[in-house]
């Protein structure tokens, strides 16, 4: 899976399943102080990331991501 098809797959969950406004969603963007994502969210996110990319999100891996770009990159590293 390409960077761009990671990215795309990502911004349509974030707009239709979390309802982030699209003009927050840009790659600096902070997950909680920039798209305002709480801990209901997370929960949210580890069951789409699990089934639009195939993989569990490990607590500990995700607490040092803070930017949408980090975001990415960590599903990248998980899906090659």
């Amino acid at each position: 899976m390409t960077r761009t098809e990671i990215e795309e797959k990502v911004r349509n969950f974030l707009i239709e399943d979390l309802e982030i406004e699209e003009e927050n969603i840009f790659p600096d963007a902070r997950l909680k102080e920039d798209m305002g994502i709480d801990s209901l969210d997370y929960v949210d996110i580890v069951v789409i990331v699990e089934k639009n990319f195939g993989f569990k999100i490990v607590p500990q891996e995700m607490a040092s991501v803070k930017t949408l770009s980090q975001f990415y990159d960590y599903i990248q590293s998980k899906v090659g």
